[in-house]
């Protein structure tokens, strides 16, 4: 597991497997949230296999397979409330945490500060500073 964190309370990674769950619940983690389709990963690592051994685990686990096409407001607003209904921390993965990272941008802007989202980004490892636009219209937006 490489949890980076963006926020004290959300944290992304690149692929997680079954047998990262006991330390992902040692790393005080509540709740997992999938970003990545099946399609992209063997049967091993498939969300239901992720699941039952999160599950295993004490954690909370919840699906959100998100693509290019399907990083839509409605999927933004739905990470936000996966998020903000956790009892706990977030750990949200995909193939390399930029899609987790992009869904929480998306669901920050007008929430707080561009300049502190793509900070909090950076500092994780990821570069979205490209999302500068659309952050600024959502936060326009928002007001």
């Amino acid at each position: 597991m490489d949890a980076r964190q963006l926020t004290p309370r959300y944290s992304v990674s690149p692929q997680i497997a079954p047998e990262d769950m006991d330390a992902i619940a040692a790393a005080g983690f509540t709740t997992i949230i999938c970003n990545r389709p099946d399609a992209e990963v063997p049967p091993g690592l498939h969300a239901a296999e992720m699941a039952r051994a999160a599950q295993a685990a004490g954690l909370r686990f919840e699906t959100l397979p998100l693509t290019h096409q399907t990083m839509t407001p409605e999927n933004v607003a739905r990470q936000r409330d996966l998020i903000a209904g956790s009892e706990g921390p977030v750990l949200a993965y995909c193939a390399s945490g930029t899609r987790s990272s992009v869904v929480w941008a998306l669901g920050e802007a007008g929430h707080r500060p561009v300049d502190d989202i793509l900070t909090a980004a950076r500092n994780a490892g990821y570069m979205l500073d490209n999302l500068r636009p659309t952050l600024d219209l959502a936060a326009a937006q928002a007001r």
